[in-house]
């Protein structure tokens, strides 16, 4: 089966292999990176607008040529209380309709990275900025340079994908029931 995950980023195409192969087997899924717009900024702000732009990806994604899966990941920040976290969606759209959502991985930023995304600036850069790494975002990310290491980007991803495929593993779960 050929999935393919809305972006070029090899964080997000490793964590879907990762998640894909861990749970259905290796070798079942063929993954694909594919650059697509995700039709929000480039540093989203709030779950409604990071949760857009992963159904974005996943659709857009799905639209590609021999496509049986599509995957859409994003990231972005979300204040809350006057203090800011990393947030992450991931969508999961297979061929038949069938849509997966999850999100999560909220980690409070610094204060001085907090400040410099509140100005205008996206997360990665500052993230390089502060630690004097280049391309953190496609490599351990915030999460990783904050945890020493003991989480990063990748597993983020990863965590937000297998909660998206709850409603693929699990579909009886997810029928409408009357309520009563």
């Amino acid at each position: 089966m050929k999935v393919i995950v809305g972006s070029t980023n090899p964080v997000k195409i490793a964590a879907a292999q990762e998640v894909l192969d861990r749970v259905y087997g290796p070798g079942q899924f063929e993954v694909e990176g594919c650059s697509v717009e995700s039709g929000v900024a480039t540093q989203p702000w709030g779950d409604e607008e990071t949760l857009r732009g992963a159904l974005n990806r996943a659709e857009a994604a799905l639209g590609m040529d021999g496509a049986e899966m599509g995957v859409g990941l994003e990231g972005g920040l979300v204040e809350i209380s006057g203090r800011v976290f990393t947030c992450a969606w991931c969508v999961v759209a297979r061929a038949d309709g069938t849509t997966g959502i999850a999100g999560g991985a909220n980690l409070l930023l610094p204060p001085s990275a907090a400040d410099a995304v509140c100005r205008g600036a996206e997360l990665g850069p500052t993230m390089d900025a502060l630690t004097g790494l280049q391309d953190t975002k496609q490599h351990q990310g915030a999460i990783g340079i904050l945890t020493q290491g003991y989480l990063d980007r990748q597993s983020a991803y990863e965590h937000v994908l297998m909660l998206a495929l709850a409603r693929l593993l699990s579909p009886g779960y997810y029928r409408d029931r009357p309520r009563g």
